[in-house]
C-alpha cells in the first residue's frame, strides 16, 4: 500500500485526478480529517476540505510504479 499526500488546487485538478485514478481497478481512499472517501468519486472529493493536503491510501500492488508516475504532479511533501 502506498500512502502520500496530494493537493488539488482547482476543479480541473479534481477532474483530472479522478480520470487518472478511475483507470485502476484497485482501491484508492482519500482521507481529510475524519472523512474518508473513494478517490474515484468526484462528489466525494468535493465533500473534502481541498484547501489542505489530502492523504491518499492506494492498494496498488504490482501497478505501483505506473500509478505513482500518473499522480506525481499532485503529490506534496
Amino acid at each position: 500500500m502506498e500512502v502520500f499526500n496530494i493537493i488539488l488546487n482547482s476543479i480541473n485538478d479534481v477532474k483530472e485526478f479522478v480520470n487518472i485514478v478511475s483507470k485502476y481497478d484497485f482501491d484508492i481512499d482519500l482521507t481529510s480529517g475524519r472523512y474518508v472517501v473513494d478517490a474515484k468519486s468526484i462528489m466525494g472529493i468535493f465533500s473534502l476540505n481541498l484547501s489542505k493536503p489530502i492523504k491518499v491510501e492506494a492498494h496498488c500492488g504490482d501497478q505501483r510504479d505506473k500509478f505513482m508516475q500518473d499522480v506525481k504532479r499532485f503529490i506534496v511533501e
